[in-house]
């Protein structure tokens, strides 16, 4: 029993600093929104800025993409080779998530590499993209993610061509391309 006045103290001061660094309660919009903004790199700014991340439920993405965005992007799946509207695209601009937009690739960066997708050597900045380790289908390959909503575009492989060696082969259905002058 003479625990318990400095359990309730202790447990006092921890909500205390929660209230103090965040400006709100856990659960309420201050917590929140901290914990949620990222730096990412803006192609019409020219620099990083400060955004959210999308967060949305299976419905919500159903709702807003057509069925096979959602499957590349929400269910990690492949569109066939040779099939998506940018793989063989030349056009001068900046190619988008289709989940949320967020600027990923440049046309300058843009090869053909003979394999079916569209394929680059480097994203937009390394801020804008994130990577895991994939496993599926027997093999270990290296999944590439929009930093900002989550979605599934593609994987990285170290076969491409100078200057970085690297081929983030992409699905078009997880792109949006928008030209530029």
């Amino acid at each position: 029993m003479k625990y318990a006045g400095l359990f309730s103290g202790l447990a006092l001061l921890g909500i205390a600093a929660a209230v103090s660094s965040t400006g709100g309660l856990i659960g309420q919009p201050g917590f929140a929104d901290a914990a949620a903004r990222i730096k990412i790199y803006s192609a019409e700014k020219g620099t990083d800025v400060m955004s959210e991340e999308v967060v949305k439920t299976k419905e919500e993405w159903k709702k807003i993409l057509t069925p096979e965005q959602f499957h590349v992007l929400r269910e990690k799946g492949t569109e066939r080779p040779f099939t998506g509207k940018y793989a063989t695209s030349h056009e001068h601009g900046v190619y988008r998530c289709a989940g949320c937009g967020l600027d990923l690739y440049r046309s300058e960066d843009k090869y053909e590499s003979g394999t079916g997708w569209p394929s680059f050597t480097k994203p937009i900045a390394p801020e804008n993209i994130k990577t895991e380790t994939d496993r599926s289908f027997f093999a270990t390959r290296t999944e590439v993610l929009c930093r900002r909503c989550g979605g599934h575009l593609g994987h990285v492989f170290d076969d491409g061509p100078k200057p970085t060696g690297l081929r983030y082969c992409m699905n078009s259905a997880a792109l949006q391309f928008v030209a530029t002058k």
